[in-house]
């Protein structure tokens, strides 16, 4: 598990400049919506991505305007404290558009930041057409790159420039392994964060992580080392706007991306809600190994039986798409659980980083196609070849088949269940990539 979070790139701009296009080019994907509507996107996102050998983040953040009213004061408010958590920008102008105020907004809110900055001009789709849009923009007083992001045009000098910048920042390694805390304030979540931090004493550094609220604090359980990632002021479900969820869920969503272990605090003696059931399947969606802490034990025993399978009933009708999931149960007002809170994450710890050879993977994988046959890809049946792990965590892994797109989602699934049955991986977060073996 790397304890050195990746550069983190945000592309700024008011709305309907390109950044989800270009986000999505530098992240190969389609994660974000590109429609020719202004304000499409109000939350912030966040995907790893690679190129040349380098890997960083990209960010693609909200339109900021200028208006008073709706979703945009709060964008403007996220956008402009998020930009101190980040290590670069690129400022996103519309060429044919001209230089409007709210470009000057944004311009002023990326340079007030103090991080380096690349001010890119969109949608210039002809080589002369640059020429006649560029002039427009010389009252920045920065330099100005030409691009059009529909044609890829100079997206390729955009990376060059982010990795030029990586190589002269230094990363500094901070040891121990991230556990980021989740969950609605009623649950417990920030007195269980509190009792981590307090009854350790142990605390080697607080940083402010960003004025988004999220904290990082390096602390002690026994001799084990962990850096805890919380999130602070997600607003009870009743008293949310849907401004303020945008808001809540991107601190929600940031402390998912930069941990090793998530952990969803839950008050035992409500059950799981379906915010919780959301957080869950974000995890699930980027193969985030997560364990449910039942807070407010001390509570739940005051109101049924039997608590612990009253929660555990409510758990898997609830997250019926991971039954599997694990639960620990705790009372942060009496520290009770808390040690088997702590086995269970130095159990997943282990799991996390556990390594199978070729060998036994071949092994086990002759015994389970003899149970299952492989799957049919028109008039042939797939055949494997061999299974090898990945140096990802959670643990992935590859399998070399003649047919590769034969390969159903199901097969997936029941090769994934079988891995976890035979090396004890019951609720470790699996993937297994499928490839066409090299000359067939």
């Amino acid at each position: 598990m790397s304890s050195i979070p990746l550069k983190r790139v945000a592309l700024v701009g008011r709305p309907n400049v390109g950044k989800s296009t270009l986000f999505n080019r530098l992240t190969r994907s389609r994660k974000a919506v590109v429609k020719d509507e202004r304000g499409v996107t109000r939350d912030i996102q966040i995907e790893p991505t690679e190129w040349w050998g380098k890997s960083f983040e990209v960010v693609d953040t909200g339109g900021l305007t200028e208006e008073k009213q709706g979703f945009s004061p709060l964008i403007r408010q996220a956008v402009t404290e998020y930009l101190h958590a980040v290590d670069m920008i690129v400022l996103i102008v519309d060429g044919r558009d001209g230089l409007l105020p709210e470009d000057k907004v944004a311009y002023r809110i990326a340079k007030q930041s103090g991080k380096p900055m690349l001010v890119v001009v969109n949608k210039c789709d002809k080589t002369l057409e640059a020429e006649t849009y560029l002039p427009d923009f010389f009252e920045l007083g920065t330099d100005l790159l030409p691009t059009a992001f529909e044609r890829d045009y100079n997206i390729d000098t955009i990376v060059e420039w982010i990795i030029a910048n990586l190589d002269n920042q230094t990363s500094e390694a901070r040891s121990g392994f991230r556990l980021a805390i989740v969950g609605k304030p009623n649950a417990g979540k920030s007195s269980l964060a509190n009792h981590l931090l307090g009854m350790n004493r142990m605390l080697v550094s607080e940083i402010a992580g960003t004025t988004v609220d999220a904290i990082e604090a390096e602390f002690k359980y026994g001799d084990k080392e962990y850096i805890l990632v919380d999130t602070a002021g997600l607003r009870r479900a009743g008293k949310q706007r849907d401004g303020v969820e945008t808001l809540s869920t991107f601190k929600t969503r940031d402390a998912i991306h930069r941990a090793d272990l998530v952990l969803l605090v839950i008050d035992a003696t409500v059950g799981p809600s379906n915010q919780d059931s959301r957080i869950i399947e974000y995890c699930v969606d980027r193969h985030k190994t997560l364990i449910v802490v039942a807070n407010k034990m001390d509570a739940a025993k005051e109101l049924y039986d039997a608590p612990r399978e009253w929660f555990r009933d409510r758990v898997e009708r609830e997250f019926h798409f991971f039954t599997d999931v694990p639960v620990v149960y705790t009372s942060a007002r009496t520290g009770s659980g808390i040690d088997a809170l702590f086995a269970k994450v130095e159990d997943i710890r282990e799991k996390l980083a556990t390594k199978i050879t070729t060998s036994q993977l071949n092994k086990f994988f002759t015994e389970v196609i003899k149970m299952a046959p492989s799957p049919v890809f028109g008039t042939e049946n797939v055949k494997f070849y061999y299974l090898t792990q990945t140096n990802q965590a959670p643990p992935s892994f590859i399998a070399f088949a003649n047919h590769p797109e034969g390969v159903t989602p199901s097969y997936r699934r029941f090769l994934v269940k079988k891995i976890q049955e035979n090396w004890n991986m019951k609720g470790i977060p699996m993937r297994i990539f499928v490839m066409k073996k090299g000359g067939d």
